[in-house]
């Protein structure tokens, strides 16, 4: 764990910008150390767009913002082929999604052959174009923001892109505390009588370092079991709450089992453990799992949330 110290500075310096949502910053870390992405829910005006440009400045790393519309096309991420009269000949212009960071502000905005085209790049790390595959940079991360379903003109996002996400989170509002601080640092800020913005100096170098280093983490096959019974209680809900049959349409895939083993190992290198413990899978649990659940007509009537039934299967899977 010779990076650990280097990430634990970077995680203190996104608490230096970023006033409360002590829940976001830490899987923004525990995403960037796993190479997952990361879909991150809430109101505007909650810091989102802020914090992940802080993770980008904190790993010196280069980044790109892209607001979704409804009027935005495949090609404005990925890059197209364009035409050279004086050659004769195509070249290639990339997009914004050869960047090392990138935030996909709004996602729900754009209709789902916008959001089809960030499965390749999520999934494979790479982008087709005019059959010509390239590869994109190692530290390639996504950290997508979405507003709640109900505001006006926005879309659902596919299943297939939803299971590409390794952390779903749902931010809400600041104490008053919290908000408190966070006005005081703008008036500083705008009298000019505020602090300097520090730096972490963690570097990219230091990052792929440190990925290296959790995939060394050890889970032990008990435990292992264990995340495979909770994912697979997401598919017979009925075997473990009967009063809950019927209430989950679709199950979590696979890849939950997958996210949740690698963000609980991120969980526990964090904490400067070489092994995972139930506790580390219980803090990662309700965000990996809360976007790969699609609750019934049944439960959505009965106001059952995700996160209701998530709570519950944590209470009656046994822990090893």
């Amino acid at each position: 764990m010779l990076n650990q110290p280097r990430i634990l500075e970077l995680r203190n310096y996104l608490e230096s910008v970023i006033v409360g949502q002590k829940d976001l910053l830490d899987k923004l870390v525990i995403s960037l150390l796993t190479g997952g992405h990361i879909l991150v829910e809430g109101l505007p005006g909650l810091a989102k767009t802020t914090a992940v440009k802080a993770l980008a400045s904190g790993v010196h790393g280069s980044f790109r913002r892209i607001q979704f519309t409804p009027d935005l096309l495949p090609g404005d991420l990925t890059g197209t082929d364009i035409y050279n009269p004086q050659e004769g000949s195509f070249c290639f212009s990339e997009g914004p999604l050869f960047h090392e960071i990138i935030l996909a502000d709004e996602i729900n905005r754009a209709p789902a052959k916008v959001q089809s085209a960030l499965l390749e790049a999520m999934q494979e790390r790479q982008i087709t174009v005019g059959g010509v595959t390239r590869p994109l940079p190692p530290l390639f991360m996504v950290m997508a923001t979405q507003n709640p379903l109900e505001q006006a003109g926005t879309y659902p996002l596919p299943e297939a892109q939803l299971d590409r996400f390794l952390l779903h989170v749902v931010l809400d509002y600041p104490s008053a505390e919290e908000e408190l601080l966070i006005l005081q640092r703008d008036r500083e800020r705008l009298s000019g009588t505020g602090g300097q913005d520090g730096s972490s100096g963690v570097d990219v170098q230091t990052i792929l370092a440190a990925r290296e280093e959790v995939k060394q983490i050890h889970i032990d096959p008990i435990l292992e079991g264990y995340i495979v019974a909770l994912v697979g209680a997401t598919r017979d809900i009925g075997k473990w709450l009967p009063e809950y049959a019927g209430f989950i349409e679709v199950g979590a895939s696979p890849r939950g089992s997958l996210a949740i083993a690698h963000a609980a190992a991120a969980v526990a290198y964090l904490n400067g453990r070489g092994f995972v413990t139930p506790d580390d899978i219980f803090d990662v649990v309700p965000d990996c799992l809360r976007h790969r659940i699609i609750p019934s007509f049944t439960a959505r009537m009965e106001k059952i949330a995700c996160d209701d039934i998530i709570r519950k299967l944590l209470a009656v899977v046994p822990v090893p």
